[in-house]
């Protein structure tokens, strides 16, 4: 079982969500948690693309076009 956490929600926030736990009986819980998950999923993904930007644009990170990925896998008729 995981870590216990406390927020304090919106009190709109909080009335959705007890509606949608008694709705699908599903728990409170289950549906924060899918919710993080999901924002902490884009938000990584988001982290990861301003860092490799980040490292574009100061040169330690190049790009190549689809040309050089073709001919250096062997693509190129």
């Amino acid at each position: 079982m995981g870590t216990a956490v406390s927020i304090r929600l919106p009190e709109d926030i909080k009335e959705r969500l007890d509606k949608l736990s008694k709705r699908t009986g599903r728990s409170k819980t289950y549906y924060i948690t899918q919710a993080i998950y999901e924002k902490l999923e884009d938000l990584e993904d988001l982290y990861l693309a301003e860092q490799i930007l980040i490292d574009i644009h100061e040169g330690r990170s190049r790009t190549y076009t689809l040309a050089e990925v073709e001919e250096q896998l062997g693509l190129v008729d």
